[in-house]
């Protein structure tokens, strides 16, 4: 698997997880959620080159795909990843308020990404 199909996995399984909570899924949205990580952290270990297939989601269509992506960059690439969750959360819903809250902590000094 290449690193564009990797980022596409992450893409894919972020959309399904937010899917499944919609609908009330939330047995369904652990098991996305196990595989997005999984696959952020296949990105991950390919250093930058995973994360630069990784910032091409953030013009993905879906904004808890871009918001994620952001959210995934923001320690390693703010610079790429804060315009887009400072986009998002000009919205309203659960997306922008994920959005507004990561930049809450990222401002606060208090942001950190535990995928461990």
């Amino acid at each position: 698997m290449n690193l564009g199909e990797i980022a596409e996995e992450f893409a894919r399984n972020v959309a399904a997880h937010t899917d499944a909570i919609w609908s009330g899924d939330r047995t369904g949205g652990r098991k996305y959620t196990k595989r997005y990580i999984t696959a952020f952290k296949k990105l991950r270990a390919h250093g930058d080159a995973g994360r630069d297939a990784l910032a091409t989601l953030l013009i993905h269509p879906r904004l808890d795909v871009r918001v994620k992506a952001a959210t995934y960059l923001l320690s390693d690439r703010p610079e790429q990843a804060k315009p887009v969750l400072e986009e998002a959360a000009k919205g309203e819903g659960m997306i922008p308020f994920m959005a507004t809250q990561t930049l809450k902590y990222w401002e606060e000094g208090t942001w950190s990404l535990d995928v461990e």
